[in-house]
């Protein structure tokens, strides 16, 4: 079953030099052990764009979605037999990056 693994960030400033390693270490095992599907980090959310074509007019806004202190920083995805071995990576990835994560099953 795969995994999302979220990244939760609260700091302005980008992962540092001993926590971009750690990650890479760590996405190094995820690899070696058939884990690996996917990761990426991502820009800030200033960044972001917002589109709403629900309309009969596409909108696009700058900005994040949502205003938080909290912000989704990057993710992985994960292959895991279940649940608990999800968890394990999703706490050594938690370590690696020195950020909170959250953990969901893709449907």
């Amino acid at each position: 079953m795969q995994y999302l693994v979220s990244v939760i960030d609260d700091t302005a400033g980008l992962a540092t030099s001993d926590e971009m390693a750690a990650i890479d270490e760590f996405n190094d095992g995820l690899r070696a052990e058939g884990h690996w599907v996917f990761a990426g980090g991502l820009a800030s959310p200033s960044a972001a764009t917002v589109i709403d074509s629900r309309g009969e007019e596409t909108l696009l806004t700058d900005g994040p979605f949502l205003e938080s202190k909290e912000h989704l920083a990057g993710f992985w995805i994960m292959e895991a037999a279940d649940l608990d071995v999800a968890l394990k990576l999703a706490a050594e990835g938690s370590k690696a990056c020195n950020r909170k994560v959250e953990v969901r099953p893709f449907l």
